[in-house]
């Protein structure tokens, strides 16, 4: 592992968890909306991960065979999925976008975010933010305390 691995590490969790909070923000910000662009109620949105696979082209002859180089090295953003759950079903014939005719005549389609489990993956995502950032502090600390050992013994 090379000096600054741990930092490309720590900055791809940092990256993934911001997205995911930016998303989680939106779903929240657009819990009430029943109207989008497209059409219909705003879905819910979530962030898909999968580890980063990198293999270097450089393999020093000082390292074993046995170790192995690259894999698992960070993680990526997928891709950004629209969750599939239905939309709630909410009584108002009064709202502008109810439903005129059929069965569910009066009924408005409303988003199909859950505030207090958008809330919890916020608190995820946050906490998972905080620990990318105490490790990148940490491998500061030891780095320059390696540097400080370096000048004393010069």
């Amino acid at each position: 592992m090379g000096m600054f691995d741990s930092f490309n590490i720590a900055a791809t969790g940092l990256t993934a968890q911001r997205l995911r909070m930016d998303l989680i923000s939106n779903n929240i910000a657009n819990a009430t909306t029943t109207r989008t662009p497209g059409g219909g109620p705003y879905a819910r949105k979530r962030a898909i991960f999968a580890p980063v696979n990198i293999r270097p082209s450089y393999k020093s002859p000082l390292v074993p065979e046995r170790i192995e180089h690259g894999v698992g090295r960070g993680v990526r953003v997928v891709k950004i999925e629209r969750d599939k759950s239905p939309f709630r079903l909410v009584y108002d014939p009064a709202h502008p976008d109810a439903i005129k005719i059929g069965p569910k005549k009066g009924y408005v389609e409303m988003p199909n975010v859950n505030v207090v489990s958008e809330m919890t993956d916020l608190i995820s995502a946050s906490r998972s933010y905080e620990a990318n950032i105490m490790m990148v502090n940490n491998a500061k600390a030891m780095y320059n305390k390696a540097l400080e050992i370096g000048r004393n013994i010069g």
